[in-house]
């Protein structure tokens, strides 16, 4: 099976998960911020200069910077598992966004997270986030 471990924590995964989608709808750091862990690890191995980003003060400094280049983005993120072992966990999910570049140029990527998850004093945070991208720009 797809999801396993106690349903609350598979919950609140998924809640984290909406979390950081609506950081990006919103255009807001300090939301999308609360989503990672301290000693966090962003892997975008399609973006030159962003294959690894560590700590989350860099990574939200990245985010910011990359977000400048978008004055519209919205994503939308369809999960495929959780499996919560403790308080540690691994998840999958899938996003599609529609970003509009400063140019005008509209793109549509379609990607997939592979994510390692911990508890943090009751908390499910992101510890690593590796993108990669399925289809689109």
């Amino acid at each position: 099976m797809s999801f396993t471990g106690p349903i609350e924590d598979r919950l609140a995964i998924r809640e984290l998960l909406d979390c950081y989608a609506d950081g990006v709808n919103q255009r807001d750091a300090d939301i999308w911020g609360s989503t990672w862990a301290e000693d966090s690890v962003w892997q975008l191995p399609v973006v030159p200069g962003m294959e690894n980003v560590t700590g989350k003060e860099n990574i939200v400094t990245a985010w910011n910077t990359s977000m400048e280049l978008f004055p519209f983005v919205f994503m939308s993120i369809s999960v495929g598992n959780i499996d919560v072992q403790g308080d540690k966990a691994t998840a999958r999910s899938y996003t599609a966004e529609v970003a509009i570049m400063q140019d005008g140029t509209e793109l549509r990527p379609r990607g997939q997270y592979d994510d390692v998850l911990i508890k943090v004093d009751g908390q499910w945070l992101f510890q690593q986030r590796l993108f990669q991208s399925l289809h689109g720009e």
